[in-house]
C-alpha cells in the first residue's frame, strides 16, 4: 500500500482511499484509543471522531507522507477532548497490547503471573504524573519514536525526551523500593 498515493487521492476527495488508510490501521488507531479512554466504548467513539475530522479536514494535511502521524494526532485530541467532557482520570485496563513494553519487566506468558505482572506495572504508573504516564505509553506500549509523541502531544520534542526519562527513572526507583511511599 503506498500511503502517499492513497493520501493525495483521499485528498482529492476519494473516499474509498481515505477508508483504505483508515482500514489499514484500525488496530493502531484502537490500541491508541483504548490506552486513553481505558474502555471499548469510548475508544469506539473517539474513532468514530476521529474518521469525521479526518474526513472534513483531509484538505489541511500538508505532507502526504505524514497521514497516519497526522491521523493519530487528531485521535489523541478527539480521545482527550471525549475525557474532559467525561472529566475523568483514566488508567490502561488492557495490557495485552504491551505484553513485554516496559523495559526490565517482561511480562511471561503464564496468565496467573503476567495478571500479577500487570497488576504491579499498574500499580506503578499510578505513581507517575499524568504527562509522563502518556509519554511512557505512547513510547513503550505503541512504539512511537519521540518525534512523533512530540507532534501528538503538541509539546517540544525534549518535553517528551524529559517525561520519558523521569518517568521510568520513578518507575525504577518505586520497582527497587528506593522511594518511600
Amino acid at each position: 500500500m503506498n500511503v502517499a498515493r492513497l493520501a493525495k487521492k483521499a485528498k482529492k476527495g476519494n473516499k474509498e482511499a481515505l477508508l483504505q488508510l483508515i482500514m489499514a490501521e484500525k488496530d493502531v488507531y484502537y490500541r491508541l484509543a483504548f490506552t486513553y479512554t481505558g474502555n471499548t466504548h469510548d475508544a469506539m467513539d473517539a474513532m468514530e471522531e476521529m474518521i469525521v475530522r479526518v474526513y472534513e479536514s483531509i484538505d489541511q494535511l500538508r505532507n502526504v507522507e505524514a497521514f497516519y502521524s497526522w491521523s493519530k494526532t487528531i485521535l489523541v485530541n478527539c480521545c482527550r477532548t471525549l475525557l474532559h467532557k467525561q472529566n475523568k482520570l483514566v488508567l490502561l485496563e488492557d495490557w495485552n497490547c504491551a505484553e513485554g513494553s516496559i523495559p526490565g519487566h517482561a511480562l511471561t506468558s503464564d496468565p496467573y503471573i503476567r495478571s500479577d505482572q500487570q497488576m504491579d506495572i499498574r500499580q506503578l504508573l499510578l505513581h507517575l504524573n499524568e504527562h509522563q504516564k502518556e509519554a511512557i505509553q505512547l513510547k513503550y506500549f505503541h512504539d512511537l519514536d519521540y518525534q512523533t509523541i512530540a507532534d501528538m502531544t503538541q509539546v517540544p520534542l525534549g518535553t517528551v525526551k524529559s517525561r520519558v526519562f523521569q518517568g521510568l527513572k520513578k518507575l525504577r526507583d518505586l520497582y527497587r523500593g528506593d522511594v518511600d511511599e
